[in-house]
């Protein structure tokens, strides 16, 4: 791929260098200039490893990508419209020559290398912002009086930047090794992109009056042990945590079993904390449609719905949730043929005859009264608890 010309004949005069994104007409150009800050700039090339010698239309030409690419790609990443402003480097040039090289080999479309800039972009910016936020602004605090943040931050930046770039590098492979191995066992291609899992949705119960009671440091504390607290009990029991959206987090299952083992934890973790309010949990089974990280489609918006109806510190699921749960084995189609089982197991043992078969199921589903639920019709919601328990 090569830049458009900027001349329009011999002897014409240069046209102006684009802008590195070409706004739409209804959109808002924010150009956002680079900081002269010298210590911004000096934290800049330390983490870049690179000094600034490209305005974005130079970096595109030596890159050998037409400037409307770039800017696409630039934008999906989430970087901010710089102007003109010599401000990129050879790290810049390089992955362009990178994305564009994978189009050009027709390993990825243009739209799926857009795709990958965009999820690669997104992920890695919230994931800057928290280091810095809850990270580096602890760490940074001047260990002695007169010191200060800045004659703390560049040698403490120096020190944790390789380290913290091996373990992301680590991290990453490990996800995607993960995540490699669901898709090569699906059963079919369809199953790669629509997937029929268990999806639930975590929701703490009067979160809106909290943000007006609590002070803002005491509502980051409680948002960030709840996130904490969800993640840690997802990733322990199988699950993957597709979002978290403050007081409420997003989770998926491959089986029933394991979403039902998460969402009753996650209940029985939040009663044990004083601090935390109460929490409701609805979880859906079906077919599910990924993209980028999340999960969209019917199952998923009755899930929300479930939670949204759900009792304080219950798990309310769909009927084909409970479904999957008896035929998996991990429920009894009923309380009555459960205490029926038991019952005939209890009569052969008073006979001396070990039984066969001894059911031993891990959860009870009780069926609860159907309801309309907007924009899903009738749905007949099942409360999900352990054995033994009501």
């Amino acid at each position: 791929m090569t830049v458009d010309d900027t001349t329009s004949g011999a002897g014409a005069e240069p046209r102006p260098e684009p802008s590195v994104h070409a706004t739409p007409h209804h959109e808002v150009d924010h150009t956002a200039e680079p900081t002269d800050d010298p210590l911004a700039i000096r934290l800049e090339q330390l983490i870049l490893g690179a000094d600034r010698r490209y305005t974005p239309f130079q970096a595109a030409r030596t890159a050998g990508v037409s400037m409307d690419l770039a800017s696409r790609f630039w934008r999906a990443m989430g970087f901010a419209d710089i102007g003109q402003a010599k401000a990129l480097t050879e790290a810049d040039v390089l992955a362009l020559r990178r994305l564009a090289g994978l189009v050009e080999a027709g390993l990825l479309s243009e739209p799926m290398a857009v795709q990958v800039a965009r999820s690669t972009g997104q992920t890695t910016a919230r994931l800057a912002e928290w280091q810095i936020d809850s990270f580096l602004e602890g760490l940074t605090e001047p260990p002695e009086p007169g010191m200060t943040r800045t004659e703390v931050t560049y040698p403490l930046v120096e020190l944790l930047l390789p380290e913290l770039e091996e373990f992301l590098i680590y991290v990453w492979r490990r996800q995607l090794a993960a995540a490699t191995g669901r898709v090569v066992q699906a059963a079919d291609d369809d199953e790669m992109v629509d997937r029929r899992l268990a999806v639930g949705f975590a929701d703490l119960v009067g979160f809106t009056r909290l943000t007006r009671r609590l002070e803002e440091e005491e509502l980051g504390e409680l948002v960030e042990a709840f996130e904490t607290t969800s993640a840690d009990l997802v990733a322990a029991h199988g699950g993957r945590l597709i979002k978290t959206l403050g007081d409420e987090v997003l989770f998926a299952a491959d089986d029933a079993g394991t979403a039902a083992e998460i969402a009753l934890r996650l209940i029985e973790a939040m009663t044990q904390d004083e601090t935390m309010p109460a929490l409701r949990v609805g979880i859906a089974f079906g077919t599910v449609t990924t993209r980028m990280g999340d999960v969209f489609g019917t199952t998923v918006n009755l899930a929300s719905r479930l939670t949204s109806i759900a009792p304080k510190d219950a798990v309310l699921v769909d009927g084909a949730f409970a479904e999957e749960l008896t035929r998996t084995g991990d429920a009894p189609a009923s309380e009555a043929q459960a205490a029926e089982e038991a019952a005939a197991a209890e009569k052969e043992r008073e006979e001396g005859v070990e039984p066969l078969v001894v059911p031993k199921y891990r959860y009870g589903l009780q069926p609860m009264w159907q309801r309309p639920v907007r924009g899903l019709g009738v749905v007949e919601p099942w409360l999900l608890a352990r054995r033994g328990t009501s």
